[in-house]
């Protein structure tokens, strides 16, 4: 076997391996929403109680959420394509697991592993793509793509769930992903080498375990608050666990030699602007989701394959927003793009904030779905270009961890603060207008504190960002060699 670097694989093996990654991420992501719809027919076929029910989604984005840090750190230490093989492999088999359950138990189980899967799988995926892609335009545009792929995933598993919930059974929205996972694994191996870091590095042991603790006491204590609420026992000794922890965290890794997380990678300013501001998009953008989708079918009374098929030109407007998205960058910069982009999903939320009953959807819905879309796409591939700012073949996997660990934190917090708004907003009018005028107010309260949000993150960008071009910092190769087979 010749011995290479990732990254030194020619142009041809680049862009199947490229495609392959994203398709990838694209199940993923997919698989945090895709049960959304579902949940009623997994409710009636599996008799799940209610508290039980919350837990479909909350294992995968509990397991997910959690273990990122760890498994996007060992895909650096133990080679970044044997990570991903082996979380596509866990979320394959986990996927046939929840799509034959017969048993809550076993779907709630199966979904835990699946998110297992995902968190090993993610960060090595686009840690990959960052150095199979070293050179400034040609990174700006994988990621772009692998960005915006993302945001795409997120909102067409509402859309799939719809469709393959009213046409056939919920069964197959895991079923479809063992296609996906078995084609990835017969092809990435021939397309990408291993890579790894260079020198002989041990994990932080002290730092994974207090970084994973307080990644998985954050996302329980944050999914607990959109059952309990905020002051509630449940909810506020995981948060106050997960502060403890995090401090905890930052001690050890202040006073250790090969630390899990070096703080100097946490201090570099782009990527503390990008992470900080892809908490806020995260959190406007999943509960944008998961309310809209509410919204159709309760006050619009759509089913939930009109409720699908009615999201389908979000996915266009996302993709537009990514072609637009590589071409500013490269031409205006990141602080410009960013700020644009946020500023028209902040235009679009309040667009679809209006959305009430008797409104239809060409007139009512879907002006606002367009342009909120088309600034996610914009958004989403510079928000990654700017995490990954910097980051080598010692880091990317880290790097990518850290992101991806912040999107689901931020789809948490989302969930658990916005939803709970739009609901004690209802609540308090339930006795004063009709139930459509309650659950109407109630969801544009809560769009348009999401556009706040992004509002304000435009700001932030604006004022801290400062001038740099993501074109200015490529990544640097600093691969061990590896067999290309």
């Amino acid at each position: 076997m010749t011995s290479a670097p990732a990254q030194a694989l020619g142009t041809k093996s680049r862009l199947p391996a490229l495609i392959v990654l994203c398709f990838v991420q694209f199940m993923l992501v997919l698989d945090d929403t895709v049960v959304s719809v579902a949940l009623p027919s997994m409710q009636s076929d599996l008799g799940f109680g209610t508290a039980g029910l919350a837990w479909v989604v909350n294992a995968y984005f509990l397991a997910f959420g959690g273990l990122l840090l760890l498994f996007g750190r060992a895909a650096d230490l133990l080679g970044r394509r044997r990570v991903f093989l082996a979380g596509v492999t866990l979320f394959g088999a986990a996927s046939l697991v929840c799509g034959l359950a017969q048993e809550p138990w076993q779907l709630v189980a199966g979904r835990f592993v699946q998110g297992a899967g995902a968190a090993m799988a993610s960060p090595a995926a686009l840690a990959l793509i960052s150095l199979l892609f070293p050179g400034p335009e040609e990174r700006v545009k994988a990621l772009g793509i692998w960005g915006g792929i993302a945001g795409l995933g997120g909102t067409l598993g509402l859309v799939i769930s719809g469709a393959l919930t009213g046409l056939a059974t919920w069964r197959w929205i895991f079923l479809i992903n063992l296609p996906v996972a078995v084609v990835a694994l017969v092809l990435l191996p021939l397309l990408v080498a291993e890579s790894k870091v260079m020198h002989q590095a041990r994990m932080d042991a002290p730092g994974a375990l207090l970084g994973t603790g307080a990644l998985v006491s954050l996302v329980y204590g944050l999914l607990q608050t959109g059952e309990s609420g905020w002051g509630h026992a449940a909810s506020a000794v995981p948060l106050v666990l997960a502060g403890v922890l995090a401090v905890s965290f930052l001690a050890v890794e202040s006073r250790t030699a090969e630390p899990l997380v070096p703080l100097a990678f946490l201090s570099a300013r782009v990527r503390v602007v990008a992470n900080g501001t892809t908490l806020l998009f995260s959190a406007a953008f999943y509960a944008m989701a998961f309310l809209l989708m509410l919204h159709l079918q309760t006050v619009l009374d759509y089913g939930p394959l009109t409720a699908g098929v009615a999201y389908l030109p979000y996915g266009g407007g996302i993709l537009a927003g990514m072609w637009v998205s590589s071409r500013a960058v490269l031409r205006l910069g990141l602080r410009p793009t960013l700020v644009t982009g946020f500023l028209i999903s902040a235009a679009g939320l309040f667009l679809l904030s209006g959305v009430a009953a008797g409104d239809g959807y060409a007139s009512g819905v879907l002006p606002g779905m367009l342009v909120t879309s088309l600034g996610c796409g914009l958004s989403l591939p510079a928000l990654t270009m700017a995490a990954l700012t910097g980051t080598t073949g010692e880091n990317a996997g880290l790097g990518s961890a850290v992101l991806s660990s912040v999107q689901q934190v931020g789809g948490a917090v989302g969930l658990a603060a916005l939803v709970t708004l739009a609901a004690r907003r209802s609540d308090h009018l339930a006795d004063s207008v009709t139930p459509e005028r309650a659950a109407t107010e109630g969801f544009s309260f809560a769009l348009t504190a999401a556009a706040v949000l992004l509002v304000l993150g435009a700001g932030l960008i604006a004022a801290l960002l400062g001038k740099q071009q993501h074109t200015e910092h490529p990544v640097e190769s600093r691969e061990a060699p590896a067999d290309q087979g």
